[in-house]
């Protein structure tokens, strides 16, 4: 089922909706979650209470891309949580790694998460990535969006791993270059 049709079942209030996206979107939020949570436990959950957001928020919301409206409910409620527990506990150690590779680019480590949600510096990042080839996006959102690892981004882009890490300390250095010219730093 085509996401335009799932909406349409959310908007009419079909539970039937709920399974579709399940079958369409779980798979990606679940993995998603976990990367960011380290529990499965933790991960369900964050996954089931996306998808009670969603169901409360649509309509009136009627998001263009039904996957990155999921994916981003369940990255902020994952974040909360992290925030909520602390980085370290839980498996949750590997976003803060991907956040202390990004903190050389941001002018005060200690408030990362709350800094990228500000909408300047959102917008400027936005920009930024607006200037990367696919590849390159793909490389960086992988990593600081969808908190995949090294060796995921180099499977699905079909890049060693090695270079993943090559074009992710580039990356890195044209970003905080960037904010730099724009005044963000």
């Amino acid at each position: 089922m085509e996401d335009q049709e799932i909406l349409g079942l959310l908007e009419k209030r079909s539970e039937q909706a709920l399974g579709e996206v399940e079958r369409r979107y779980g798979a990606l939020c679940l993995g998603l979650a976990r990367r960011l949570l380290g529990r499965a436990e933790d991960a369900e959950e964050c996954v089931n209470d996306a998808y009670l957001r969603l169901w409360n928020a649509v309509p009136p919301a009627k998001p263009q891309s039904l996957g990155a409206y999921l994916c981003r409910i369940v990255r902020n409620l994952a974040l909360r949580r992290i925030d909520r527990q602390g980085a370290q506990c839980r498996g949750g150690e590997s976003y803060a790694l991907a956040l202390e590779e990004l903190e050389e680019c941001l002018a005060s480590p200690e408030a990362v998460e709350s800094q990228v949600e500000t909408a300047e510096l959102t917008a400027v990042i936005q920009d930024f990535l607006d200037t990367l080839d696919g590849e390159n996006r793909a490389v960086f959102l992988g990593r600081y969006w969808m908190a995949f690892s090294y060796a995921e981004i180099a499977a699905r882009t079909g890049l060693s791993q090695r270079v993943v890490s090559v074009r992710l300390v580039r990356l890195r250095k044209r970003l905080r270059k960037y904010l730099t010219e724009r005044g963000c730093l």
